[in-house]
C-alpha cells in the first residue's frame, strides 16, 4: 500500500482534530506520540486502534516491532511532520482509546503501606506530566487527579511524562470522593504549606500516606488542608516563596521512598 500523501485523507485529519479536547472528549480517544510512549503504552495493552508512520524519520530499527498487530498506516515525510506535535518527531503517531480507572478499581498494596499522590487543579501538562514521571520513579501506587484543570489526554501530558501514564494508576475524581476514599482506607492525608512548622523531612512518611499537592498560585484548597492529617513544609531559603509544584511533588516522593528504605 503507497504511503498516504494527502493532509484531506480523512484519517489524517482525525488525529489532528484529537489536539482538541472536546474531540478526544466526544470520541474518548487520544494522541501517543514517540517510540517510548508507544512501547510503554503497548505494555500496559492500552488498546491502539491506529498507527500512523513515517520511516523517513525512524531513529533506530527497533520502531518496526510496533507495526505488529495494529492498525499500521504509512504516511509522508510530509503528512507526519504536519500530523505531529513535537520539535523533533520519531516517525510514531497512534490514535488510542481512553482507559478510565474508578476509585473501585485500586487495590491496596499487600505487604507494604499504600502510597498516593493527590494533584489538585494542576494547571500545567508540563506538570502533570513531570509528576506522573516522578509517582513512576518513586512507586507511587497511583496518582488521583482532582477538580482538574487539566486533561490527562493531553499530548503533551503524554509527552512530558515519557509514557508513565501508562505505567502509574491515574484516576480522574473530585475532591469529595478522593477525601471520603482515603478516610474510609485510613490512610492519612499529608498537606503541603510553606505555612506549616514542621518539615517534610521531619514528619513520619514511612506508613500509609496520601501526599497531596495543589496548585502553584494558590495551592491546596481550604477542603484538602482540612481533611489533611497533617501538614509539612518544604524550606526555602532565597526569596521565592515556594518551588515549582513538579519539583516539591519530587521532593516529598522521594521523602517518602528514603523514608521506607
Amino acid at each position: 500500500m503507497k504511503p498516504i500523501t494527502s493532509l484531506q485523507n480523512p484519517r489524517v485529519k482525525q488525529a489532528v482534530k484529537l489536539r482538541q479536547k472536546r474531540e478526544r472528549d466526544q470520541t474518548k480517544t487520544f494522541l501517543i506520540e514517540g517510540y517510548r510512549e508507544l512501547s510503554r503504552a503497548i505494555q500496559a495493552k492500552v488498546p491502539v486502534l491506529t498507527l500512523f508512520y513515517s520511516p523517513d524519520h525512524f531513529l533506530g530499527t527497533n520502531e518496526t516491532a510496533l507495526l505488529q498487530n495494529v492498525d499500521a498506516l504509512e504516511v509522508s515525510k510530509e503528512v507526519f511532520e504536519k500530523m505531529s506535535y513535537r520539535d523533533r518527531p520519531d516517525g510514531l503517531l497512534a490514535i488510542a482509546k481512553q482507559t478510565p480507572k474508578s476509585l473501585a478499581d485500586l487495590n491496596l498494596p499487600k505487604g507494604r503501606p499504600p502510597f498516593f499522590l493527590i494533584a489538585e487543579a494542576i494547571e500545567k501538562p508540563g506538570n502533570l506530566g513531570t509528576i506522573l514521571r516522578s509517582s513512576d520513579a518513586a512507586g507511587v501506587d497511583a496518582l488521583l487527579v482532582c477538580d482538574r484543570c487539566t486533561d490527562i489526554y493531553n499530548p503533551n501530558v503524554v509527552r512530558a511524562s515519557v509514557g508513565t501514564l501508562f505505567t502509574v494508576p491515574v484516576l480522574e475524581v473530585t475532591s469529595d470522593e478522593a477525601i471520603t476514599w482515603l478516610e474510609r482506607e485510613g490512610i492519612p492525608i499529608v498537606a503541603t504549606s510553606p505555612d506549616a512548622k514542621e518539615r517534610y523531612t521531619d514528619a513520619n512518611l514511612a506508613g500509609p500516606v496520601a501526599i497531596a499537592m495543589g496548585t502553584e498560585q494558590l495551592g491546596l484548597s481550604k477542603k484538602w488542608m482540612d481533611a489533611a492529617s497533617f501538614q509539612v513544609s518544604i524550606p526555602m531559603c532565597g526569596v521565592a516563596d515556594s518551588l515549582n509544584v513538579a519539583s516539591a511533588t519530587t521532593l516529598l516522593l522521594y521523602e517518602v521512598l528514603r523514608q521506607r528504605s
